[in-house]
């Protein structure tokens, strides 16, 4: 039923100016809409709601992501931007901080400033 239709996502954030420059300054995304409660951006054709939460608490697994055709480029960028990418125990990841699943994918992670956990992934094929 909903396979043809659009979909939109959301993200929580706290702040709505803090995630005005991430989003925007850092990340590159475009506003699409915005009112006291949300930011609409445009996420590479995907409406993407930044809606405001009293309370927040990230969760320890990525809630957003996004397909690169060049992950160590994508990381460069964002690193001058000032993007940390994360490390986790068990995985294998190299300087760049970027996992290569068994099948030659590459996975990277880093946080929004809420805590938000998003990824940049390369498929191998």
């Amino acid at each position: 039923m909903l396979g043809g239709q659009a979909f939109m996502a959301f993200i929580p954030v706290t702040d709505m100016a803090v995630a005005r420059t991430f989003y925007i300054d850092v990340l590159g995304l475009t506003v699409t809409d915005e009112s006291p409660y949300a930011l609409t951006v445009d996420a590479g054709g995907t409406m993407l709601r930044l809606t405001r939460v009293d309370d927040l608490r990230p969760q320890p697994f990525t809630v957003a992501g996004w397909t690169v055709a060049d992950m160590r480029a994508s990381i460069t960028a964002l690193e001058a931007g000032g993007v940390r990418f994360l490390r986790y125990d068990g995985f294998e990841q190299d300087d760049l901080g970027v996992w290569t699943t068994p099948g030659g994918d590459e996975v990277a992670w880093f946080a929004d400033p809420d805590g938000n956990t998003l990824s940049l992934t390369h498929f191998a094929g």
